[in-house]
């Protein structure tokens, strides 16, 4: 299997690419496993994971700026995972600074979190909340189970069929969306220990219906 982690300039690459080669020892998948930026790697790959950090504007920009790249990233048929701000990237579009176009997979735009009286950054572990049986990429994972989030804004607006999981943080936050062979985690995988390791095994596992 190629996975490629998508590099656009901000993201935890090698964090990323670690977990995901601990995921695949896990699910018994041999996987090669690359950080690239290149369009022809991205069009190759069995797997897509899109790493992101920072503004929703950075992360946008840093892929518009390899010619090639998000065309590749738009075209693939191969399941794709976001991370952070990888998944804010899968919305309409995102309201950090400017008003940024996303790839538009999901309904819904990326504003700052409505969290009176909590402190910004949502920085720290929190629970997942789902239906048992929600999803394959929630296999073995127990609702109520933690994981890592680190972030200010995050997704609103959006089709209550895309949306997983949620977390709570002074209301609902969306924490993983899915719509065809796309998906997406606010949450770090890559920093979220157990509970992240078994996510991208399943992810590494996963074969995508028509609808999800």
């Amino acid at each position: 299997m190629r996975v490629v982690v998508i590099d656009c300039g901000s993201g935890n690459l090698a964090s990323a690419e670690r977990a995901l080669g601990q995921a695949a020892g896990r699910a018994g998948v041999e996987a090669d496993i690359a950080v690239s930026s290149d369009p022809e790697a991205v069009a190759r790959a069995d797997r897509l994971v899109l790493p992101g950090q920072g503004a929703f504007a950075t992360c946008a920009n840093g892929i518009a700026a390899i010619p090639g790249l998000r065309d590749a990233i738009e075209r693939s048929a191969a399941p794709f995972l976001g991370i952070c701000v990888g998944m804010q990237l899968m919305a309409e579009r995102g309201l950090e600074n400017v008003t940024t176009s996303g790839f538009g997979w999901v309904k819904g735009e990326v504003a700052r979190l409505a969290a009176p009286g909590l402190r910004l950054p949502q920085m720290g572990w929190n629970a997942l909340e789902f239906r048992r049986g929600a999803h394959p990429l929630l296999d073995g994972v127990t609702p109520g189970d933690h994981v890592y989030f680190v972030h200010s804004y995050g997704l609103r607006g959006y089709a209550e069929r895309d949306v997983l999981a949620t977390t709570d943080y002074g209301a609902a936050v969306a924490a993983l969306v899915v719509r065809g062979r796309r998906a997406g985690t606010q949450f770090h995988v890559e920093k979220s220990q157990e509970v992240g390791l078994r996510i991208l095994a399943n992810f590494l596992l996963w074969t995508p219906g028509p609808d999800r």
